[in-house]
């Protein structure tokens, strides 16, 4: 939707939720009228992995490519691009190949696999290629990687499957793999195959600019209008048909919304519920409003041992911090612009007055001095404007930090 999408304010009633917080959320789900939950992911969700985004300024992994002399960033995903030179992807795909990265889930993924096991998930829509969604203990049935993944490779001419474990090796060597380099790749039967090939370049099962999108998301989209809880994590929801999703679940159905800023159509709903901040602070605070805090700590922490799961903790947290800098610095921005504002208004209108006693020769000096007086009120504020969604609006929750206090699950036996 465009900037014409009209926000909902706080007298608005919801249609579903008893009201737009996550404790609604919460007793929605624990009362049993959740159970086709259906999770949309991005970039987001992995962050706290150490997983840079693809569209952060300075720290996104498009930021990052500027060293590799690109056309432009996106050139690393164009396939035209790829069959001309394809080291600079595979240059990313070291940073990002699950059998060589030293990437782990995170506690969003966890949540997500915790549904899964309390069989709520209908499906999980992910817009990210890193794998840490199977890595988290997922079922591969519950996930649809919108754009492709890891997880597969094949022949960009042949469509010969190429074996999992030579890629691997490909990858953690820096080598580019050609089709026939293997010595035990599956065709699409499963069948083993010779070592010969066509030689053709292989890339992994990731969607590149202008190739289709996986027959699996379309066959599975209905799951979206079939849902009865939307949980979206982390995703700016720019790219199409992806971005459409949330749009497929009914009017009434309650969408959540974890993300640092407002995205797409969320927030225009009755029962949308927003959660800007952190993703994984929101939803360890879901997670509390459901009784199941220890639960989630307990097995990402054993998912990902304690080592990791402190690093992630500390990271978040400069992460914030660093949320908050950014947010002073605007601040600060923003009033010397208005200083600036100010002063000029000063100086135009004291201008304006001198120019008038020069015109004016019979003007006493007490009007010369409540002139100068007038050419010193400050302007009046600008009026709000009321088409865009207040900070505190009421369908929104507070902005989320990473809680200093993070709760550890009791010691027991793993």
């Amino acid at each position: 939707m465009g900037q014409d999408q009209s926000y909902i304010s706080d007298d608005t009633p919801p249609l579903t939720l008893s009201e737009r917080s996550l404790a609604a959320v919460a007793d929605f789900i624990k009362f049993g009228k959740a159970r086709r939950i259906v999770v949309m992911t991005g970039a987001g969700i992995s962050t706290a992995a150490g997983i840079p985004d693809f569209r952060s300024p300075e720290t996104g992994l498009y930021a990052n490519l500027a060293a590799l002399n690109l056309p432009e960033p996106e050139a690393v995903f164009d396939l035209s691009f790829f069959r001309e030179n394809p080291r600079p992807f595979y240059a990313l795909a070291g940073e990002l190949h699950p059998g060589t990265a030293r990437y782990r889930p995170t506690v969003s993924h966890a949540f997500v696999a915790l549904l899964a096991r309390r069989r709520l998930l209908h499906m999980l829509f992910t817009q990210n290629i890193d794998c840490l969604e199977r890595a988290a203990g997922i079922p591969p049935d519950r996930i649809v990687e919108a754009h492709g993944s890891f997880a597969s490779q094949r022949c960009i001419d042949c469509k010969r499957v190429f074996a999992d474990a030579r890629m691997r090796e490909c990858v953690a060597r820096g080598e580019v793999p050609r089709c026939g380099g293997d010595s035990d790749h599956d065709d699409d039967a499963g069948h083993g195959t010779s070592r010969s090939g066509c030689g053709g370049l292989v890339k992994p099962d990731i969607v590149f600019f202008g190739e289709a999108l996986p027959r699996a998301f379309f066959e599975q989209m209905d799951r979206a209008r079939e849902a009865d809880l939307i949980l979206v994590m982390g995703t700016s929801l720019q790219v199409h048909p992806f971005a459409g999703l949330p749009n497929f679940a009914g009017e009434t159905v309650p969408r959540v919304l974890f993300n640092l800023e407002l995205v797409g159509s969320l927030g225009t709903r009755a029962d949308d519920v927003m959660v800007l901040g952190d993703c994984d602070a929101g939803v360890r605070k879901l997670a509390d409003e459901l009784g199941w805090r220890d639960e989630l700590e307990k097995t990402w922490r054993e998912l990902v041992g304690e080592e990791e799961a402190e690093r992630q903790l500390q990271a978040a947290k400069k992460r914030v911090a660093t949320l908050h800098d950014e947010v002073a610095k605007m601040a600060d921005e923003v009033e010397e612009v208005l200083h600036i504002d100010d002063r000029e208004s000063k100086k135009g209108a004291e201008h304006k007055d001198s120019q008038g006693d020069k015109d004016s020769p019979e003007a006493s000096p007490v009007e010369d001095g409540e002139g100068k007086g007038d050419a010193q009120t400050q302007p009046a504020a600008p009026e709000p404007d009321k088409s865009s969604p207040s900070r505190n609006q009421g369908s929104r929750e507070d902005r989320e930090e990473v809680d200093d206090d993070v709760k550890t699950p009791q010691k027991a036996a793993l």
